[in-house]
């Protein structure tokens, strides 16, 4: 098919690639505008936009594609170069805009949609993150027909994925890139055949964007919603507790936990033990053992080599 690709992050690169191997034809490339990143925040391109100029497909980058909206200039222009693309279909993964009506209705097979979820189920912008965060043991890919809501459109093609305990962020993000581009290939193969379910009125969740001010850990948790937190929140915005040092306060990030049963008269947030096993910390239920950390401007180290720059005691707060 002639197909124009919508989308900006990684997870949206790797379905357009698999598209591309699979010999459809991409057409046009919609991608967030540049953004400042890195020590000397430059503009850098989207990964979705590095693959298309790598491979000579055209790239617009609208701040908007509201006709009403704040940039109608914007939406204008990009109207015509969608009209000019002359494409069956649209494929949105992770784009980051929402599309307007008269885009939905501009290609003659619509416009498909890869999530990162089993819809209705976190609906939204981080259904990774939340899904862990949640302690889901499944999660997956559904190829959806757009519509007009978010994420409400009607079901294509659905395909599992579990979680496993130790799963990070990062880790299913990368399993469930490469799922949704063998995913949006198949539902392609067999577009016109494939059955329109609508997505069932109950079990309906929103992932809500992750704020940085997420990060803080709240020792008064149980160590088991603090250990799913920190898998969600690799690598990003990762998890932070304060240091007290002779120097001042540090903020150190935590980037791996296992939480342990235990019986707790210690105040949250109190250093049980530190060893090579890891940091125990005392928390509202249970303790968190902590066996990878990092203070700032330094690397992720494990408990050892952690403590052997930064001794922890028995009895220490790593709270503010």
């Amino acid at each position: 098919m002639r197909l124009i690709f919508a989308g900006t992050p990684e997870f949206a690169q790797v379905a357009m690639a698999a598209l591309h191997a699979a010999g459809h034809e991409i057409v046009l490339v919609l991608s967030q505008p540049d953004r400042p990143a890195g020590r000397g925040m430059k503009l850098q391109a989207s990964p979705v936009k590095q693959w298309a100029l790598d491979h000579a497909v055209p790239v617009a980058q609208p701040r908007s594609l509201r006709l009403d909206g704040k940039y109608p200039e914007d939406a204008a222009a990009a109207r015509q170069i969608l009209l000019d693309a002359q494409a069956d279909a649209m494929v949105v993964a992770a784009y980051g805009l929402i599309l307007p009506q008269w885009v939905l209705d501009l290609p003659p097979k619509g416009c498909l949609n890869i999530h990162a979820s089993l819809l209705p189920r976190w609906r939204g912008a981080a259904p990774i993150h939340r899904a862990i965060e949640a302690g889901d043991t499944q999660t997956g890919i559904t190829i959806m027909q757009m519509d007009a809501g978010l994420d409400t459109g009607d079901m294509l093609l659905v395909w599992p994925c579990p979680i496993a305990p130790t799963d990070t962020t990062a880790v299913l993000h990368d399993r469930l890139a490469e799922l949704g581009g063998q995913a949006i290939v198949q539902a392609l193969t067999s577009l016109d055949a494939l059955p329109h379910q609508p997505q069932p009125e109950e079990g309906v969740t929103y992932a809500h964007k992750i704020d940085k001010a997420e990060a803080a850990l709240d020792w008064a948790l149980p160590a088991e919603v603090l250990a799913r937190r920190i898998r969600a929140f690799d690598p990003f915005p990762g998890m932070t507790v304060p240091l007290a040092t002779a120097t001042g306060v540090e903020t150190l990030k935590l980037w791996q936990a296992v939480a342990e049963a235990a019986v707790q008269t210690a105040e949250p947030g109190t250093v049980l033990s530190a060893d090579a096993s890891g940091v125990r910390v005392a928390c509202g239920e249970g303790q968190l053992r902590l066996t990878q950390l990092q203070r700032p401007g330094g690397k992720r180290l494990g408990a050892s080599d952690f403590l052997r720059g930064c001794p922890l005691q028995p009895g220490q707060r790593l709270v503010a």
